[in-house]
């Protein structure tokens, strides 16, 4: 290959770094970390547009949350709690434990309403996290319809985890607004009613990485319920580390909207509503799929890498893939080729009409000797086509037509009998690929 040609310091100026020959190869994201920033830079538009068509399935479990939020400002004001001081009404001889049963009763309605409420939140995780692992695979999208095609493909893997999360949720707080009245009343072994408190806030946080954990595998391969949940926690266990470092990563906004100061939280409010949620879908579903292509996709004969550029495979790429990389469709394809046999047009050298040699044409009235010259042109033409062949058959594009088919020939018969020596294993449930 001759030298790149040297260009002056002006030059390179006006034609721009998009003109050179290796710009789109190097610009092209080759880990997840690049992909993250990529997709972060260049879809935020739609990543604006689907956290809006989000936002709006998650205001029925806002409106839960404001109410009881104000159902418990409310309490505090009006409650029976400063019953003497001429602040409550009726006078209540004892009001120890009043405030924690209040709480106890409340919840049990509002964090009842979350699972409804989630239910609904679970059709925009559904379809937003649909088109966020397209954009993560470099795939073409269109934002609505994929919006519905998620939700109909993924909605009941993801209603599983949002149920998953939110009967934990009410389970531990429930617990622990009756492990506070317990207390608040003088009942004994108070350290044990605090600790099972702490117990049950530890299992919320272990189910909602499960619940992540199931949200991706939901979007990313076909499995039953227990299946679901059974690898979930798998994952977790396995990436644990890892986990809790995205995991934090991703839900920051909501944390900061729920603990933080007024400020804090009005800031959070503003950044959930326009970029959080599908932020959050994003740094999830893109460390996903770097725990998928190190730990799950090598071992199901999945290509890793989706998504990504990859410059050693590019540079040192094999003429024929192989048969576990192909799809099902390639693979149907190269049968069909080798079932209808060597193509006659391009196995061998066909001499081309390029010289006078021609078939003699038979007047209207021909004699003995016209038949005689007419057989002696086709055994003229037929001899000289063999001469042809012969002196060409070596040809290089012969020669590697001919080894890839039966090279493609071999491998088809290699694998129909080992297909009828032995029976594939099957796989586990989330080895189907969505």
């Amino acid at each position: 290959m001759a030298d790149r040609e040297k260009k002056g310091l002006v030059a390179r100026w006006l034609e721009g770094k998009e003109r050179s020959e290796d710009y789109a190869r190097s610009t092209l994201p080759t880990s997840r970390w690049a992909l993250f920033w990529d997709i972060l830079k260049g879809r935020f538009g739609k990543l604006v547009l689907i956290n809006l068509l989000m936002v709006v399935t998650f205001l029925p479990l806002v409106a839960v949350i404001v109410w009881r939020a104000l159902v418990m400002g409310t309490q505090e004001i009006i409650g029976p709690y400063g019953s003497g001081l001429g602040v409550g009404y009726p006078v209540l001889p004892n009001v120890v434990g009043v405030a924690q049963m209040s709480v106890f009763q409340m919840d049990l309605l509002f964090f009842a309403l979350f699972l409804p409420a989630g239910a609904i939140a679970a059709l925009g995780i559904s379809g937003g996290g649909y088109i966020i692992r397209n954009l993560i695979w470099t795939e073409g999208i269109f934002v609505a319809n994929d919006f519905v095609r998620g939700i109909r493909r993924n909605y009941w893997n993801v209603f599983e985890a949002v149920v998953f999360f939110t009967v934990v949720l009410f389970l531990a707080r429930t617990m622990g607004n009756l492990a506070d009245w317990l207390v608040a009343v003088g009942s004994p072994s108070a350290g044990w009613l605090i600790a099972s408190k702490v117990i049950g806030y530890v299992f919320v946080a272990f189910a909602l990485l499960i619940s992540f954990w199931m949200i991706s595998l939901g979007i990313s391969y076909k499995q039953g319920p227990w299946a679901l949940f059974r690898n979930s926690v798998v994952m977790t266990v396995g990436t644990f580390p890892q986990t809790i470092i995205f995991t934090a990563l991703a839900t920051w906004p909501f944390f900061l909207t729920i603990f933080g100061g007024t400020l804090l939280m009005v800031i959070g409010m503003l950044i959930l509503l326009f970029f959080g949620i599908s932020y959050a879908l994003l740094v999830w579903l893109d460390y996903s799929q770097w725990a998928f292509d190190r730990f799950v996709n090598p071992n199901m004969g999945i290509a890793s890498g989706r998504g990504l550029y990859n410059k050693d495979k590019a540079k040192s790429a094999p003429a024929q893939p192989q048969p576990m990389e192909e799809s099902a469709a390639m693979r149907e394809y190269r049968r069909q080729i080798v079932s209808h046999g060597k193509s006659k047009l391009v196995s061998r050298p066909i001499k081309p009409i390029d010289d006078d040699l021609e078939v003699y044409q038979l007047p209207d009235s021909f004699s003995r000797e016209d038949l005689q010259k007419l057989r002696e042109s086709k055994e003229a033409i037929e001899e000289d086509t063999k001469a042809f062949e012969e002196e060409h058959k070596d040809d290089e594009r012969y020669v590697e037509y001919n080894r890839q088919f039966e090279e493609m020939q071999r491998a088809l018969e290699t694998e129909d009998a080992g297909k009828k020596k032995k029976k594939s294993p099957r796989p586990p449930k989330m080895l189907n690929k969505r």
